[in-house]
């Protein structure tokens, strides 16, 4: 039975479960905090691993540094087909769903302008690049009949299902500007604006003990609409150690997010049901890369990337909401590192790539209390890999050269598994952050928690023209 005493809660857990819906920290993180990384065919083939390289407008998206490299002009237009499956696992069953989008995955330019004097200065020139990524991701879970809810007016339901459906877009528009001293020393800095749609919703099914229908309930401040825009800036150098070696490093403001929300709640002592609208202020986390690449010759060339988040998630407060999720990010959020290494292997006009990529763990061990499998009691559990988890992608792509003209092929795995907390949410003088249908409300007083995978399986196919 679903009790109605407190389990014991770690002070970590009850930032985020008291008054938040889980998605808020996810989407923090997932959306707001991480860079769309679109780029080329070659870009991704490469696990976006060009820190050191440059010479196109894909390095807008790690070093602008890189915009300097470039000796001629290029264009490119890439498609992208991205395949998103969560299978989650709970109490014995697996649910997977697959989302499938194909769009337009990136955009880049550079004009090159060489400097015809006696100056070490060679080249200055000017890069364009957008980036646009579907951040659909639909996660349901099986119910649990051992999990059961007797009602205050009489009635028993047992849990159904529960699910965390998002849609939406992120994408990101660069310009940048880079420079050649003496073709040893690159110098780049860029602009960034960026923009998100998100439609999300928190939802659980109960069905009735007694005739075997099914309700619906939401989760309080659900589903809820952002639409936002961001700012950044960026600054990178690369230098040549030797004809084979290049070091870079870059640096990449926080985003400045401004956010308008929308948002349903239920049972407010004034108004009842309704909705509201509110606006919210986000800077993401400051982050660094550094880079190195080896050029064995026109035939090889290999680069590694490091990134590392400086700083953290925080919110402008207007409120105790953004007084709590700032108190869970400053206690429970870590720095995020990324480290990504691609390779190319020219043969004729022919590009042999690959790449592989591994992300960190965005949070620190949480403990929650959860309910039983079996449904008769509850317990305290530490997780490492709640919410989110690291992740790793690894990816191959092949590509020809027309002189002129180029066509690019990849294609991109990227795997991660993680704890997915739901059903949580309580009702007390303090909160109301219960689950909601029109009839009903279900105070759970403790987490259940499912097995999540996640497999991205992502294609990617770009044209360009060099002039």
């Amino acid at each position: 039975m679903l009790k109605k005493s407190l389990a014991i809660m770690s002070i970590s857990a009850a930032f985020f479960a008291q008054a938040q819906d889980v998605s808020v920290i996810r989407n923090t993180v997932d959306v707001y905090s991480s860079s769309p990384n679109i780029g080329s065919a070659k870009f991704n083939a490469m696990a976006g691993s060009n820190g050191a390289l440059g010479g196109d407008a894909n390095s807008l998206l790690t070093n602008p540094a890189g915009l300097g490299v470039a000796i001629s002009g290029e264009i490119s237009g890439t498609l992208s087909i991205m395949s998103n499956k969560n299978t989650s696992s709970y109490a014995g069953s697996s649910y997977g769903y697959t989302v499938n989008k194909g769009d337009l995955g990136n955009v880049g330019a550079v004009m090159t302008f060489q400097l015809m004097t006696e100056s070490a200065w060679k080249f200055i020139n000017v890069g364009v690049n957008y980036s646009n990524q579907s951040i659909e991701n639909y996660i349901e879970t099986p119910g649990n009949s051992n999990l059961v809810y007797d009602f205050p007016d009489g009635g028993s339901s047992s849990f159904g299902r529960h699910a965390y459906d998002r849609y939406g877009y992120l994408s990101k528009t660069s310009v940048g500007v880079g420079a050649n001293y003496n073709n040893n020393l690159y110098l780049g800095a860029g602009l960034n604006f960026f923009n998100s749609s998100i439609d999300q919703s928190d939802t659980a099914i109960f069905n009735s003990l007694d005739d075997g229908s099914s309700e619906y309930f939401s989760k309080q401040n659900t589903p809820f609409i952002e639409r936002g825009n961001g700012f950044s800036a960026s600054l990178g150098v690369i230098g040549k150690l030797s004809p084979n070696f290049r070091i870079g490093a870059a640096l990449e403001t926080p985003t400045f997010w401004n956010i308008d929300r929308s948002y349903n709640f239920y049972n407010d002592a004034i108004y009842g049901d309704d909705y509201a609208v509110e606006n919210r202020k986000l800077t993401s986390p400051l982050k660094a890369t550094v880079s190195a690449a080896f050029i064995a010759s026109k035939s090889f060339a290999l680069n590694v990337d490091y990134t590392l988040g400086l700083t953290k998630p925080k919110y402008k407060v207007y409120g105790p909401a953004e007084t709590e999720l700032n108190d869970f990010f400053n206690d429970e959020y870590k720095n995020l590192s990324e480290l990504k290494i691609g390779a190319e292997y020219r043969v004729k006009q022919f590009r042999l790539r690959g790449g592989y990529a591994y992300t960190s763990s965005p949070f620190d061990a949480l403990t929650v209390s959860r309910y039983n499998d079996s449904g008769d009691g509850m317990a305290d559990k530490s997780y490492n890999d709640l919410i989110l988890n690291d992740r790793n992608a690894l990816s191959f792509g092949i590509g020809y050269d027309f002189k002129s003209f180029y066509i690019d092929a990849s294609y991109q795995n990227i795997t991660s598994k993680y704890s997915n907390p739901l059903l949580y949410g309580v009702i007390d003088g303090n909160y109301e952050a219960g689950y909601y249908s029109p009839n009903r409300l279900i105070s759970s007083e403790a987490y259940a928690v499912s097995d999540v995978k996640n497999t991205r399986n992502n294609f990617f196919l770009t044209f360009g023209w060099k002039f």
